[in-house]
């Protein structure tokens, strides 16, 4: 599963990016790598860009961008938005 396929109010862990080069270093900079968990916590009406949380901080990631990272569910965790 991908980060662009993840519903609002759930959290999963990072288990690897698929992306090359200077689109891969983007992401590992934006505290994205194998093991850190995102929620994602809204998606824009037209489902571009989404807005998650990772490592305590909020960022806007691209549906693009979001493809890239693949994902696996995190048992326990996933909160009703409102």
């Amino acid at each position: 599963m991908t980060l662009k396929e993840v519903a609002c109010g759930t959290t999963v862990r990072v288990k690897r990016l698929t992306g090359e080069g200077p689109v891969k270093r983007r992401i590992m900079d934006m505290g994205i790598t194998k093991g850190a968990e995102i929620f994602v916590r809204k998606v824009a009406p037209l489902g571009d860009p989404a807005e998650i949380t990772v490592r305590g901080y909020e960022l806007s990631l691209r549906k693009a961008d979001a493809e890239m990272i693949e994902v696996e569910m995190v048992e326990g965790k996933m909160v009703e938005v409102k």
